[in-house]
Formats: structure tokens, C-alpha cells, sequence
């Protein structure tokens, strides 16, 4: 007999198990019970990581980025990587909830809304690292803003790192408004299902009045079509802008037209498997694998094997293009980050991003969590020793005479781990106090649903 968590459904959550009554009780039983031990304990976990993190960021700014193995040349060093990595993660939330939504894709109802708030709280984290890069972010982080002619300067507008401020910013605004227009009817079910009067008055307010009529829909689907689609070219204009930050450079191996693309195929490959990474302990842990079922991880495992080849063919290229430009500057930067002192890196990196991926080319291995699983942590843990791989290019410049290698004090490690901590922390609280599916989304493509018109029952 095939296990329920199994059971093979195109699009949709599980059949028999799946009435709408027990949509809404299952989805609704996590934010409506009392914590449990096991979610305390988790809490507890990521608070500490979450601590960390401020202790870092605050001895950051007391005693100055010379905490950090920062040197001459590698000037970026951990904060830079991990701005990169975390903008990456946040990738996965816009492509599976904009650009899904647009092509009618069913299967997306059931992760979308957990994978836009992995984008809201990754984009959170990011955020932290180019303001405590600054040194003192009172004093530096105001000349990030675009503020024209501010004390007779104007800020460089063709800095790439000037972009970054607009791009993110505006990828973080739009995508909090998408988040939020598609909690709205969620918000009032939990609202009108809540018995405490303080949650009753909460949700209340935070669902803006929503009484589920005809025309609240037609507007509720006009709006969220408009931010779906302001959203779609976030997912690609972002991480080009972000990859601008090497490509227009002049140092070898970053001056190259091949990592706006290849920026944005790694960001989805990394978001897609935190999203599976996460929601395989979040489906299991609430209940949900009628749900969130074994063909959603399924498709998200093959789209992970599609940008892992997207990946390896830009690692391929970008050693070809080297030796086939005849410029001896990008042979040797290439030379030296497969087998210099960060060999080890490139190894991590060229294994858990291009080799183990293939592995899902295996029905078995796709579709059984115990095989999945370490494969898309594998390639969480290679797509940060990606963007390390990339910044370590800066310990060889064109002057032997400053070559210098970097390593990494105990602060930069604490503010590595800790972002760990107070991602999980936001995303944790999350699921405490806010549905983790969406609720009309599940239901309307659930068996028996029979839409009435839109996307909604």
C-alpha cells in the first residue's frame, strides 16, 4: 500500500484527506494551539543564533570592521558573501509566487506563501550586512541613499553599489506588498475563527475589513495580478544588478557579461533548495504532507536539477572563455581558484552545486525525502562557498607584492551563524502566529473545489 505522503496528485493537495473543512483545521492548528515543546526548543536554538548575531553586528560597530579578517587586498571578505547568499535565497519566494501565478501553475498554492516569507526575512538578513559593512552605519550608510546634491555632493550614480540600494529596495518593498495583499483573506479566516479577543482585534486589523464578498475578490485579484507582475522582473533585475558589483570591475575573473545570468540562475537554485530544505521539516512537523505533497517537492527538485546544469555550464564557461581569450591574468585567476589556497572551496563548491544535483535525475532519489534531503542542503552549502569562491578572487591582484590571504576572526563567524539564527527566528515566529499555506489558494485547487471563475474557489 503507498503511503499517504506519496501519493502521486498533478498540481493539487492529496484527495481523500483534503476536505476544505480540514484545510482550513490543519493549516489553521499551528497558530491557533499553544506552542509545543519541540517548537520551543527550535525557538529557543534560533534565538541563540539570533543573539549571536547582535553581539557580532554590535562589536562590529564598537570596535570597527578590523574585527574581521578583512585585509589588503580582500577588502569584502564574509559580509559581502553573505549579502550575495542571502539576496539569492530570497529568489525563490518571487519566481514561485509571481511568475508561477502568472503561468497558472496549481502546484505553486501549496508552498508559495512560505517561500515569499523566506524572501522577506532572507532580504532582512541581507540587508544587516552592507550597513555594518560601512563601519559606522550613523555616519556612511546615509551616503547609500540616493539623495541628490545632499551637502553639495551628489552620490555616484554609476556605482553598482549605488544600484544595489535601489534594486533591493525595491524588490524588498514590492515583494512585503505581495506577501501581505495575499494574506488578506487568510488574516479575516483566522480572524473569524479566533475565540481570544485580543487575536479576534489583531486580525481583525490586519485584514483591513475583508468580508470575502464578490467584488472584494475581484479586487483582491486585480491587485495581487498587478504585483505579480511588478514582481516577475524583480527576479531578474535584482541579482543582475547585484552581480554588477564584480561584473564591472576590473579585476580577473569577475570582468565578464556571463554573471548577470549566472547570477540569477544560482539565486534560484539556492532559493528553491532553502525552500525544500525548510518546508520538508515544516510539512512534516505541522501535519501537512496532504498538503504540501510529494510531487510539490518533486517539481521543486527537478527545477533544482535544471539550474544546477544552468550553474555547471557557467562554472564550464567561465574556464573556457579564460583559456580561450589567450589573456594570462583570467588563466591565472582561474588557475589559482581551482587549485590555490582555496582549492578546498572550489572543490565544496564544484561538488555540492554540480555533481551531487545529478542525483535527481532519479525518480526514486527525487521523490523520497530521506534521499532529497541532503542533496538540496548540499547545495545551500555550495552556493555559499560560490560567492566565497568569487570574493576570495580579490587575495590575488595584479601585484604580487600585496598577495595576501584571507582568514576569517571569530566575529566574521559570528555574524555567518548568527544570520543562520535570526532568519530562523523571523521565519519561526512566522509560523507561530501566521498561516504557512494559503488557505483560498489550497482550496481552490483541492478535489471537489469546482472554481466558480479566477484562480480563487
Amino acid at each position: 500500500m503507498t503511503p499517504p505522503e506519496e501519493t502521486e496528485v498533478v498540481g493539487g493537495v492529496s484527495g481523500p484527506q483534503a476536505t476544505l473543512q480540514k484545510i482550513d483545521d490543519d493549516i489553521a492548528a499551528p497558530f491557533e494551539s499553544f506552542p509545543t515543546t519541540r517548537w520551543l526548543a527550535a525557538f529557543t536554538v534560533a534565538k541563540i543564533g539570533a543573539a549571536i548575531f547582535g553581539i557580532s553586528f554590535v562589536y562590529t560597530i564598537a570596535v570597527g570592521i578590523g574585527s574581521w579578517g578583512n585585509n589588503n587586498p580582500v577588502g569584502w571578505g564574509f559580509a559581502i558573501t553573505n549579502f550575495v547568499f542571502w539576496i539569492g535565497i530570497g529568489h525563490a519566494g518571487t519566481l514561485i509566487s509571481a511568475i508561477l501565478y502568472l503561468l497558472r501553475q496549481k502546484w505553486r498554492t501549496s508552498i508559495a506563501r512560505f517561500a515569499e516569507a523566506m524572501t522577506i526575512f532572507a532580504v532582512i538578513v541581507a540587508l544587516q550586512f552592507p550597513m555594518v559593512h560601512t563601519g559606522r552605519p550613523w555616519l556612511a550608510a546615509y551616503w547609500l541613499l540616493p539623495l541628490p546634491n545632499a551637502n553639495g555632493i551628489w552620490v555616484n550614480f554609476r556605482s553598482p553599489l549605488l544600484w544595489d540600494v535601489f534594486a533591493v529596495s525595491t524588490y524588498a518593498l514590492v515583494s512585503l506588498m505581495f506577501w501581505y495583499t495575499g494574506l488578506i483573506p487568510d488574516l479575516a479566516a483566522a480572524r473569524d475563527r479566533a475565540t481570544h479577543r485580543v487575536r479576534k482585534l489583531v486580525y481583525g486589523i490586519l485584514s483591513l475589513g475583508w468580508k470575502g464578498s464578490n467584488r472584494a475578490w475581484q479586487h483582491y485579484e486585480k491587485a495581487y495580478l498587478l504585483f505579480a507582475g511588478l514582481s516577475t522582473p524583480l527576479v531578474l533585475s535584482v541579482h543582475s544588478v547585484v552581480s554588477f558589483d564584480f561584473a564591472t570591475s576590473v579585476i580577473p575573473g569577475w570582468h565578464t557579461t556571463i554573471f548577470p545570468p549566472y547570477f540569477v540562475a544560482g539565486a534560484i537554485f539556492s532559493g528553491f533548495a532553502m525552500v525544500a530544505t525548510l518546508i520538508i521539516i515544516m510539512r512534516k512537523y505541522f501535519k501537512l504532507q496532504h498538503i504540501i505533497t510529494i510531487d510539490h517537492l518533486d517539481v521543486m527538485n527537478r527545477i533544482v536539477l535544471v539550474t544546477s546544469l544552468m550553474v555547471g555550464y557557467a562554472y564550464m564557461m567561465e574556464l573556457f572563455i579564460a583559456w580561450y581569450s589567450g589573456v594570462a591574468f583570467e588563466r591565472f585567476a582561474f588557475m589559482n581558484r581551482a587549485f590555490g589556497s582555496y582549492g578546498w572551496a572550489y572543490a565544496i563548491m564544484v561538488t555540492c552545486n554540480v555533481i551531487l544535483p545529478q542525483l535527481l535525475w532519479f525518480k526514486k532519489i527525487r521523490r523520497t525525502i530521506k534521499y532529497m534531503y541532503p542533496i538540496v542542503i548540499a547545495v545551500n552549502i555550495g552556493m555559499w562557498f560560490e560567492r566565497f569562491v568569487i570574493i576570495m578572487a580579490l587575495h590575488r591582484d595584479f601585484l604580487p607584492s600585496s598577495w595576501h590571504d584571507f582568514t576569517p576572526t571569530i566575529v566574521d563567524y559570528g555574524l555567518l551563524v548568527g544570520s543562520f539564527g535570526l532568519f530562523l527566528t523571523l521565519l519561526l515566529l512566522f509560523c507561530r502566529f501566521l498561516p504557512t499555506v494559503a488557505v483560498a489558494e489550497a482550496k481552490a485547487v483541492a478535489p471537489g473545489a469546482q472554481p466558480t471563475g479566477g484562480h480563487h474557489a
